[in-house]
């Protein structure tokens, strides 16, 4: 199999592998497409949270995008942790010379743990990013800082959603995950549409890197030429399948399972 598109990811890293830009590469390569990266920032972290962060020097960020960008074209790029006004500035510096349409940003401000990984100054510096996005795709509590309103059903989601548009995105995914609920409701929202994909949730603690391994799902198949709300249907689908097959890992919350998507031939087994 050859892969079908490629995809840079601009994020940071995730030593228990369960997130960050481990489980990008290894949600793009699952379904299909060849990973890049730039990574924006060392973290030691498991499961049971996040204990440093290393930023990597701003002159080796931006050279990681511009060489890899300059020898092998994205078709899509995926961003997620940018934690500092410095990082975000940088790569907005480089999306002006590369001009890939397809730029998904995932907000990445808080960790599964409750570990802040931006800091404050740089939210405001973020709405430059969600400018040159195709899509977003915050969760409850990155939406409500975003929106500055809080989230408790579908309808404050829509509104979260609007006040996005008014920011300068253009589409959004905002996953309702965190609501107290037993129907997972995610809410794909732009300017002319919206829609509500529903899922009965699934009773896991095995839910590190999800909101990582959605961004990159919907990278990898809006890479491919699919729809944007099309890749936004098979990304919640192919995380549900990483939830519902997720591996007891760790002893906080473990990572999902990437792999799912995966059929080995016979000779590899």
């Amino acid at each position: 199999m050859k892969p079908k598109s490629k995809i840079l990811i601009i994020a940071g890293s995730d030593s228990s592998g369960g997130a960050g830009i481990q489980a990008d590469i290894k949600t793009v390569t699952a379904l299909g497409s060849y990973a890049m990266t730039a990574i924006t920032a060392i973290t030691a972290q498991n499961t049971k949270g996040v204990y440093d962060i290393h930023s990597i020097p701003l002159k080796s960020l931006e050279k990681q995008i511009m060489v890899t960008c300059n020898d092998i074209k994205p078709d899509a790029i995926k961003i997620g942790m940018l934690h500092s006004s410095e990082v975000i500035n940088i790569v907005e510096k480089c999306l002006s010379k590369i001009k890939i349409r397809k730029v998904v940003l995932d907000p990445v401000m808080i960790a599964k743990g409750g570990a802040r990984l931006i800091s404050k100054s740089a939210i405001k510096d973020l709405k430059k990013i969600i400018k040159k996005s195709l899509i977003i795709t915050p969760n409850i509590p990155e939406a409500e800082v975003l929106a500055n309103i809080k989230i408790n059903n579908i309808e404050d989601m829509i509104l979260a959603s609007t006040r996005l548009l008014n920011l300068g995105a253009k589409n959004i995914l905002l996953k309702g995950g965190h609501l107290n609920s037993k129907i997972l409701r995610d809410l794909y929202f732009n300017n002319k549409e919206y829609k509500v994909f529903s899922n009965k949730k699934i009773n896991t603690n095995n839910t590190h890197g999800t909101g990582c391994t959605l961004s990159s799902a919907v990278a990898t198949f809006l890479s491919c030429g699919k729809p944007i709300n099309k890749s936004c249907e098979l990304a919640i689908k192919y995380v549900n399948q990483s939830l519902k097959t997720s591996i007891n890992y760790g002893k906080g919350h473990g990572p999902v399972n990437h792999l799912n998507s995966f059929t080995l031939e016979s000779k590899f087994k």
